[in-house]
């Protein structure tokens, strides 16, 4: 017991003084917080504990997948796989390929051809967008073939559902790109339920910006004007953003968004007006040079979200790979189109269900709420201990306030943000962590009402309670680890703070009042213990 290793004792004030340095960022303004982090080096972990929503304000958003656009994403691409198939087949067809309303439709006349595409079409249903279904029981899309010559895809609702998940999974990746890149801190984005995504941006106040880059679908896509006689199943009539007419285009995309490798704002060297200059990857440049080279002298359109922001002619091969894209913008457009690009297009289009805005006010008024009633808990924790257990009360809480400061040095270190239901996990472990010392002190007094010396008492109320402090701190944790893969917001917030408060109160409780009794004994050699 009273052999605590110089080593020891210096590791915890080590780690004391290490928890109190990485929490003093959080106490300082921002102006003093900036400055004392430019003065240090970059591998130092300093910076300021991230406080939530609910105690700094900002804005919240809730956003629900479009099931149409997603049924008529698959019907395009259904509608684009069957002519692959017919031209493969060299099977010609009558009146194009029809849209419907959860499918596509075409008429094969010669029932020869028809016997010989349909095991095609079939292989076609159990193979479309692998990922979408995988099941030979659930596929994509059915494929039906009447007596009048009409064969008939129409998608399944096991398709849209997978298509769903899909959506919401690639969106949550392509928002939080589009977050980071305002430059705010700790955006939380998740999924709710099966087709929507909750977005909560702490310290943004101006939901207008955040809806805009939010519901924005940013698809770019590049295609040919349509020439007079083109066949009218391979036109598409599409708004134009500056002027009121619609412009024909061909429905073939020649070169997609996706292959897009940066965007970024700046000026035309002609005009100075603010445009979008971007570039390719190697096959989107590849692709495009071809196009360019092979299209000399026709008009390219270039479409976003289904409408069409320029169409230049093209006066020579474009090889390098990268352009630019005007289109009457201010420099703001200009900035929130290059972080559309450069973050990606959404999968599917994404619909506003909900919004609310949380000011700094009420935020100020919960983390005023928090700080009362965890400085009144303390306060009567510590009231209680040092008036029960005297000179061993204070020890307890020293180690309390020891305890408090390695959470928020474990929240600054993991990066978590700290929410109200946090602070309450907070409070909660301050009653765990003295529940530990209240559990050692008595099984110390117990010891010592046997008739053992100090010495022997100390040491085994530290050994004997040591079991249940571990057994009830693992119930707990574990409890802590559901909430957190189970549950989502708050209540991750509230099972995180919980988590780090009983690993912590196994150190601080258990080590830390140890080392503090121990160095008390030695140096005062008491006849009694003073509980």
């Amino acid at each position: 017991m009273l052999r605590f290793p110089a080593w020891k004792i210096t590791s915890i004030l080590a780690m004391t003084a290490f928890a109190l340095f990485l929490i003093v960022p959080s106490l300082l303004s921002p102006a003093h917080r900036e400055a004392l982090i430019s003065h240090l080096p970059k591998w130092v972990p300093a910076r300021a504990l991230v406080l939530g929503l609910d105690l700094q304000g900002g804005s919240h958003v809730l956003l629900e997948v479009d099931s149409n656009s997603v049924v008529k994403s698959l019907a395009d691409n259904l509608r684009d796989s069957v002519r692959r198939t017919l031209r493969e087949e060299k099977i010609a067809i009558t009146g194009g390929i029809g849209l419907l309303p959860r499918g596509v439709q075409v008429r094969i006349p010669d029932p020869a051809e028809r016997a010989r595409v349909m095991p095609k079409f079939r292989q076609l249903a159990a193979t479309f967008g692998s990922g979408i279904t995988s099941t030979a029981r659930s596929p994509a899309f059915d494929v039906t073939e009447n007596d009048d010559d009409l064969i008939q895809f129409t998608v399944t609702e096991a398709g849209v559902d997978s298509k769903v998940r899909r959506a919401v999974e690639q969106s949550i990746e392509v928002l939080r790109r589009r977050v980071d890149a305002l430059g705010t801190t700790e955006p939380n984005i998740q999924r709710e339920g099966n087709d929507r995504i909750l977005v909560e941006v702490p310290g943004l106040q101006d939901t207008s910006k955040l809806k805009e880059i939010l519901g924005t679908t940013a698809k770019l896509e590049f295609r040919l004007v349509a020439e007079p006689g083109a066949d009218p199943s391979d036109v598409e009539f599409l708004d134009q953003v500056d002027r009121p007419s619609k412009l024909a285009v061909e429905k073939r995309v020649m070169v997609e968004g996706e292959d897009l490798t940066d965007a970024q704002p700046g000026f035309d060297n002609r005009t100075q007006e603010p445009v979008v200059n971007f570039r390719f990857n190697i096959r989107g440049g590849q692709r495009f040079g071809e196009v360019t080279s092979e299209n000399v002298g026709k008009l390219f359109a270039i479409i976003l979200d289904g409408k069409v922001i320029s169409a230049p002619r093209i006066l020579g091969p474009i090889t390098g790979g990268s352009g630019e894209i005007s289109g009457h913008f201010t420099v703001e457009s200009a900035n929130n189109l290059a972080i559309l690009l450069r973050a990606g297009a959404l999968p599917a289009k994404l619909t506003i269900v909900e919004e609310r805005t949380v000011g700094p006010g009420l935020g100020q008024d919960s983390i005023d709420a928090g700080k009362r009633a965890a400085y009144v808990g303390a306060a009567l924790v510590a009231f209680y201990m040092l008036i029960t257990y005297g000179i061993f009360g204070v020890f307890a809480n020293i180690a309390l306030a020891v305890h408090v400061s390695f959470i928020f040095a474990g929240l600054v270190l993991l990066g978590a943000t700290l929410t109200l239901p946090g602070i309450a996990g907070i409070v909660l472990t301050i009653g765990m962590a003295v529940d530990a010392n209240v559990l050692i002190y008595e099984r110390i007094r117990e010891e010592a009402h046997l008739g053992r010396s100090i010495i022997s008492a100390l040491d085994a109320g530290f050994k004997r309670a040591f079991a249940t402090i571990v057994d009830s701190n693992v119930t707990m944790f574990v409890a802590a680890a559901i909430l957190y893969f189970l549950g989502s917001g708050p209540v991750r917030g509230f099972a995180v703070s919980m988590a780090l408060g009983i690993l912590t109160s196994i150190v601080t409780a258990v080590t830390m009042t140890r080392m503090m009794i121990a160095l008390w004994y030695r140096y005062k050699r008491p006849v009694r213990l003073p509980i």
